[in-house]
């Protein structure tokens, strides 16, 4: 599904993004440019984004701390 439908961004790709090491919403701003139009999509957009990071953390692919440390968008 479009998450940012102002930059044409999907669910797929910040899953992508935050398997490549993305791991906040300033993050993807400054990548993907979510949340730089309209600001519809930020809830949306964050929602993904810690779901992704709850996914990676539960399959012990990145360490507790990474998580706990981001910083807030």
């Amino acid at each position: 599904m479009y998450v940012c439908v102002c930059k044409a961004v999907s669910d797929k790709t910040i899953r992508q993004k935050v398997g490549e090491g993305l791991g906040s919403m300033r993050g993807l701003k400054q990548c993907l440019g979510v949340g730089s139009q309209c600001g519809k999509c930020i809830q949306t957009a964050q929602h993904v984004l810690n779901q992704s990071l709850q996914q990676l953390m539960d399959e012990q692919r990145i360490p507790c701390q990474f998580i706990s440390e981001r910083p807030a968008a």
